[in-house]
């Protein structure tokens, strides 16, 4: 899905990037919009890195995209807590349809791909692999019972029970492993949907997700310039610090979520987002200080 979105994006990503970067708010926001489009807040962040890296951004114009890939990323953990898992198979059967149609017309008329068809064939792949994101939370909720009776997955359960910082780490290392945090989210909304987590597990491990998904960038600023590793670690440090800030007050946003939503998914979808949010907005004003204007 990533990586259709991508292809459909194409250039204008960079584009995009280097225009509307030129303060730490705009960069902020068209970040949060590009991120919400390719459902990769990774990839926009490696590609930050690319851009430091071969001199097109400077380190201070950078600050307001990763605030912005942390928003925008939301909108994919908020889709997929709204319970679509009885739509996946017909949309994943129309998609494929379209998808095969438009590799079709090209052999069919002999002629060359228009661009046109080239966005269609894109959106119709990643609305593919979504409708495979929706089947596969079915399937995971599905043997969420089986995994209940393991002593590895029942103690791990006890632990969180007891301690939410067992949570926040498995978070970290799940997402460290696997490079996505969404599905490491996605994991513990579907665990939490059949009772097998609380929503305050749940929540600590999105929070310890934010952390883990530092990791592919940190890879990605390996053997790049100083500035390219500064931008990788503004973004570990934006995530570790927000998770310091709410992990004391977990049991205060359970509170608010759960007066939002009946549903144990979509409260925890909804505390990432507050969570993204809040941290954004108040690292925002630090974009602007002497300090880190004088890094070039």
């Amino acid at each position: 899905m990533e990586k259709a979105l991508h292809q459909w994006a194409g250039n204008h990503l960079q584009t995009t990037l280097e225009r509307f970067t030129r303060t730490p708010f705009r960069g902020m926001v068209a970040s949060a919009a590009i991120t919400a489009a390719v459902q990769s807040s990774t990839a926009i962040t490696v590609i930050t890195i690319g851009l430091v890296n071969a001199g097109l951004m400077k380190f201070s114009q950078t600050l307001g995209v990763i605030l912005g890939t942390n928003i925008g990323t939301t909108l994919t953990t908020e889709l997929l807590s709204l319970n679509l898992t009885k739509h996946a198979l017909p949309l994943f059967i129309i998609a494929m349809s379209v998808w095969l149609t438009s590799l079709a017309i090209p052999a069919a008329t002999r002629s060359l791909n228009p661009p046109w068809l080239h966005h269609i064939r894109n959106l119709a792949l990643a609305l593919i692999g979504f409708s495979c994101v929706l089947l596969g939370m079915e399937v995971m909720q599905s043997i969420i019972p089986e995994l209940r009776s393991r002593g590895l997955f029942a103690w791990f359960v006890q632990q969180s029970q007891s301690s939410l910082l067992w949570g926040l780490l498995a978070g970290i290392i799940i997402s460290g492993l696997v490079h996505s945090g969404v599905l490491t989210i996605t994991l513990a909304m579907s665990m939490a949907s059949v009772q097998a987590i609380t929503v305050e597990v749940g929540i600590a491990i999105a929070i310890g997700s934010n952390i883990g998904t530092c990791v592919t960038a940190l890879m990605a600023s390996i053997g790049g310039s100083r500035f390219g590793v500064y931008v990788a670690w503004t973004h570990i440090l934006l995530n570790v610090g927000g998770a310091l800030a709410f992990y004391p007050l977990i049991s205060l946003l359970t509170s608010i979520v759960a007066a939002m939503s009946d549903s144990p998914a979509i409260q925890i979808a909804h505390a990432q987002t507050i969570f993204n949010i809040v941290c954004s907005l108040a690292a925002l004003p630090l974009c602007y200080t002497p300090l880190i204007k004088k890094i070039k």
